[in-house]
C-alpha cells in the first residue's frame, strides 16, 4: 500500500461513509492509551521508592527520567516515519509488551541499573504505541480531527493520574515488589491493543486503492519556521510537567511535611488537571481554531505558576489542577496542528510530537535534578514558574483553520 493510500483522508469502520467519528475504535485507543501510560505512571511515581531504596540523589532520579523518556523521543520519529510507508497495525500490542517486562524489571530490580534497564524497556513500548495508535484516532475521528485527539488522548492522561493513586493505595503498603502485579493490566493492554490492530488492519484493506489527499501546498520555509515555534511550544509545556511529575512529591514532602502518602495525592490534583484539559482541548480547538487554544493554554498558565511557590499547601493544590487543565488543552490541538500542516505524514508529526514531549520532558528532569540538588528543590519551582511566558511566540503562528476556510 502507498504512503498517499495510508494517508488520505480519515474515516469510520470499513464500508460506512465519514460521517461521524468511530467511536468504538476511539474508545478502544483510548483504552489502550490509559493502560499503556498507566504503566508509565508507575514508573514516575515510584521515584520515592527508588531513592529511599537505593539511596539516590536528585541527579540519579533525573538520569532515570532522562533514560526513559529520551528512549521513546528518539524512535517516536523513526518509527512514526516509517509507519507513514508501511503501516504496522499489529506492532501496538508488542509496544504493551515491551512495557510490561519493563515494569517487571523495576519491581525486581537488585540495583540502579536494573532501573535503567526498566526505563529504556518502558520507553521503547512507548515509542512504539504513540504514532500508530495517533494515526488510528484520526482515521477514527470522520473529520473531527479534536475530538479525536482529546478522546485519545484523555486515556493517557487518565492513565497518567491514576498512577500515583495505585502506589499510594497498593504499592507503598505493599513494597516495590507488588509493582509486578501490574504486569495484569499490561497483559490486558496486549488483548485489546490486538483488536485495535484488527480494525486498523481491516479500515486499511477496505479503503479504495487510488484514493489520494488533497494537500494544500505550503512553503518549506513557512513550515519549517511554524514548526520551530511549536518546538518551543511544546519545550515550554512540558519543561514545566517534567518539574511536577519528577519532583513535585519531594518539594511538598520538603516545603510543606506532608507525608509521601498525602503528597502522591495531591500529585493526583495536577495530573487530574491535566486529563480533563486534554478532554476540551481539541473540541474547542475544532470550534474556535487551533490557534486560539495553543496562545490561551500556555500563556494562560503563567499568573498560576508565578504563584505557586509562594502560596500555602491548599492554594498550592488547587493552582497546581488549574495549571493541569490550561496546560494540558494545548497538545491535542498543537498535534491537530501540526498534523493539517503538513498533511499526509501523520504518523511523522505525531511520532515527533510525542517524541519531544518525551524527550524534553527528559532533558529538562536531569537538568532540574542537578539544579535541585545544587540550589534545593524550592528554587526549581521559582525558575520553572516563567516557562509558560514562552506561549507568547504563539502569536507568530498561522491561521490554519482561516486558510482552510477560504480554501
Amino acid at each position: 500500500m502507498t504512503a498517499t493510500t495510508t494517508n488520505s483522508p480519515p474515516g469510520p469502520a470499513p464500508g460506512r461513509p465519514a460521517t461521524r467519528p468511530a467511536f468504538g475504535a476511539l474508545g478502544a485507543a483510548s483504552l489502550s492509551h490509559f493502560l499503556n501510560d498507566m504503566t508509565q505512571s508507575l514508573f514516575l511515581a515510584s521515584y520515592p521508592l527508588f531513592k529511599g531504596g537505593f539511596a539516590l540523589s536528585f541527579a540519579q532520579i533525573g538520569f532515570l527520567t532522562l533514560t526513559y523518556q529520551v528512549t521513546a523521543s528518539l524512535l517516536q520519529p523513526v518509527i512514526g516515519r516509517y509507519t507513514d510507508r508501511h503501516p504496522l497495525p499489529y506492532s501496538l500490542p508488542f509496544g504493551m509488551a515491551a512495557s510490561l517486562a519493563g515494569l517487571l524489571s523495576l519491581a525486581f530490580a537488585t540495583n540502579y541499573a536494573m532501573l535503567v534497564i526498566g526505563a529504556v524497556l518502558l520507553g521503547t513500548g512507548s515509542s512504539i504505541f504513540h504514532p500508530e495508535s495517533s494515526r488510528i484516532a484520526r482515521l477514527a475521528s470522520g473529520g473531527a480531527h479534536g475530538l479525536a485527539q482529546s478522546v485519545f488522548q484523555i486515556g493517557g492522561n487518565a492513565g497518567t493520574a491514576v498512577g500515583p493513586l495505585l502506589i499510594a493505595w497498593f504499592v507503598l503498603p505493599h513494597g516495590r515488589h507488588a509493582l509486578a502485579w501490574f504486569a495484569l493490566t499490561a497483559l490486558l493492554g496486549v488483548i485489546v491493543m490486538s483488536w485495535l490492530g484488527r480494525w486498523y488492519s481491516a479500515h486499511l484493506k477496505a479503503r479504495p486503492a487510488g484514493r489520494t489527499t488533497a494537500a494544500i501546498p505550503r512553503d518549506p520555509a513557512l513550515v519549517r519556521r511554524v514548526m520551530a515555534l511549536l518546538i518551543v511550544l511544546i519545550m515550554s509545556k512540558y519543561l514545566y510537567v517534567a518539574s511536577i511529575s519528577s519532583y513535585y512529591i519531594f518539594y511538598l514532602m520538603h516545603r510543606f511535611g506532608i507525608s509521601e502518602h498525602a503528597a502522591q495525592m495531591d500529585l493526583f490534583v495536577f495530573l487530574a488537571g491535566m486529563a480533563v484539559g486534554t478532554m476540551i482541548g481539541g473540541p474547542i480547538g475544532d470550534r474556535i481554531g487551533r490557534k486560539r487554544v495553543i496562545w490561551i493554554s500556555i500563556l494562560g498558565a503563567l499568573p498560576f505558576t508565578l504563584a505557586l511557590p509562594y502560596t500555602p499547601l491548599a492554594v498550592t493544590v488547587g493552582l497546581s489542577g488549574v495549571v493541569g487543565v490550561i496546560l494540558a488543552s494545548a497538545f491535542p490541538a498543537i498535534v491537530v496542528y501540526g498534523q493539517e500542516l503538513i498533511p499526509g505524514k501523520v504518523g511523522t508529526v505525531s511520532g515527533l510530537f510525542f517524541g519531544l514531549a518525551f524527550g524534553i520532558g527528559g532533558l529538562g528532569a536531569a537538568l532540574l535534578g542537578i539544579v535541585a540538588d545544587r540550589i534545593g528543590i524550592d528554587g526549581v519551582y521559582r525558575i520553572c514558574a516563567f516557562l509558560p511566558a514562552l506561549g507568547l511566540l504563539a502569536v507568530f503562528l498561522p491561521d490554519l483553520d482561516r486558510e482552510a476556510q477560504a480554501d
